[in-house]
């Protein structure tokens, strides 16, 4: 295993942050086998880890009036563009300017809707990523696009730029994936939890260095798109988790776009689709690669 022993707690921790479970470690409240150890201690397989802290109550959130895009409204849905670099939800240490701050200022009713943490919530994208997202308003529409979720029943495609050419025009990677066997901070196909994942792609147009592919991922695993396209050797433009941290040609963050969404309306129970070009910054890099 030999993960740091702040690290591993930070990861499995949510409400903690790093900072956080070091103070705690410090504080000789959290031990290894019984025994206190430093927060650099490299922990092995079979070490049984004992914490004793009390999460603290976590503050209501603020409603924020954070500009965003809506693309669709009704008194079930929302159909908004999440910007890149805009965090979802509220986690430790970060309570403000999240797309929840912001969704409350424009639907306060929201509130009643899910979870308290993330009201409307019906599925999530990476900070880093940008695009197309479904809010519930109403408690039942939340469960019923729950379920068209979890039935994969919902359509998503994504517009991701990469490196090199793929070796097939359409292709589909199929490796399960889960928290990395020793970074746990990382998802990764080296895992010792491995998840069913399947994500599915089409070549859009090639650049000397580059392909611009669609990607639809038929699971919803975290960072998903991102390790898959990474570990087939074949990472997304600007991933600085999992791609090329140096570029002669540096793009201004991660090249990976919502671009449609499609599903069963869950009061007319049509189905309705939705799409959003690709946001101007992503436009200018790839002129500049033309």
């Amino acid at each position: 295993m030999n993960q740091r022993l702040d690290v591993f707690l930070s990861g499995r921790i949510k409400e903690l942050t790093r900072s956080q479970v070091q103070k705690i470690v410090t504080e000789k409240k959290v031990k290894i086998s019984g025994t206190v150890k430093k927060s650099s201690f490299l922990l092995r397989e079979g070490d049984r880890v004992e914490i004793e802290y009390e999460l603290p109550t976590p503050e209501k959130i603020q409603a924020e009036n954070i500009p965003f895009e809506i693309h669709y409204c009704d008194d079930h849905i929302v159909i908004i563009e999440k910007l890149s670099g805009m965090v979802v939800h509220p986690g430790a240490g970060n309570r403000k300017h999240t797309l929840i701050n912001a969704l409350l200022y424009r639907f306060p009713e929201l509130r009643e809707v899910g979870q308290e943490d993330r009201p409307g919530i019906v599925h999530r994208l990476d900070k880093e990523t940008s695009g197309l997202m479904v809010v519930a308003r109403t408690t039942k529409s939340l469960t019923e696009l729950q379920q068209l979720f979890r039935k994969r029943e919902v359509e998503k495609l994504y517009q991701g730029l990469v490196w090199g050419r793929m070796p097939e025009r359409k292709g589909k990677i199929n490796w399960p994936i889960g928290r990395h066997a020793k970074h746990g901070e990382r998802i990764s196909i080296k895992t010792k939890k491995p998840r069913e994942a399947e994500t599915r792609y089409s070549v859009q147009k090639e650049y000397e260095e580059f392909t611009l592919l669609h990607i639809k991922p038929l699971t919803g695993r975290t960072h998903q798109i991102r390790v898959h396209l990474a570990a087939s050797g074949h990472p997304l433009v600007g991933d600085k988790r999992y791609g090329r941290l140096k570029s002669r040609k540096q793009c201004p963050r991660l090249f990976l776009h919502a671009s449609s969404l499609s599903f069963i309306h869950p009061e007319s129970k049509e189905r309705v689709e939705f799409s959003s070009p690709l946001p101007k910054d992503l436009k200018i890099f790839l002129d500049k690669i033309k």
